[in-house]
């Protein structure tokens, strides 16, 4: 190995076709570690199987899927005051 090397004619990615796409593809994501738990990442894998998808794809369309969503939603909502006015009422 040597101790320098001389990168003055490298190409930059965006010059070199097939990394300029994976450039291009990557837009808009992110990598990071995550830890995720043995029997998550297995139900993902086989789900994504039978999907024909990457499992990565899979978590993030399942992740996708949550944003946004409240947990506290109408109809849980109107239980709680159902149970609420039900003790007030004792």
């Amino acid at each position: 190995m040597r101790e320098e090397y001389d990168f003055s004619n490298a190409k930059r990615a965006k010059d070199v076709p097939h990394l300029a796409k994976l450039q291009t593809e990557a837009k808009g994501k992110t990598r990071i570690t995550i830890m995720l738990d043995n029997d998550v990442l297995d139900n993902f894998r086989s789900q994504a199987k039978q999907k024909g998808l990457g499992y990565q794809t899979l978590i993030n369309q399942t992740l996708k899927s949550h944003m946004g969503s409240s947990l506290l939603n109408e109809d849980l909502l109107r239980k709680i005051i159902r149970e609420e006015l039900q003790i007030a009422k004792t």
